[in-house]
């Protein structure tokens, strides 16, 4: 799975709308259209740190590294 497939799917399991997740960080609202129509592991790291931030996750998770979506403190 790519791991733009992940983040979108974690977004639909908690009803979040990439608008949403634009909005509280700043990405584009049409970079989750664009990884919808074309899946992709290249993500830039600052994205995934913002994205991972909003959602409260490990950056690890959003990569398929673990299934835990737990922050390890």
């Amino acid at each position: 799975m790519e791991h733009t497939q992940r983040i979108l799917r974690i977004l639909e399991e908690r009803e979040i709308t990439g608008y949403k997740v634009s909005k509280a960080t700043g990405l584009s609202d049409s970079i989750f259209s664009k990884w919808r129509e074309t899946p992709s592991s290249k993500i830039r790291s600052e994205v995934l740190v913002l994205i991972a931030d909003y959602l409260n996750c490990s950056v690890d998770y959003l990569l398929g590294r673990t299934e835990n979506p737990n922050l390890n403190k």
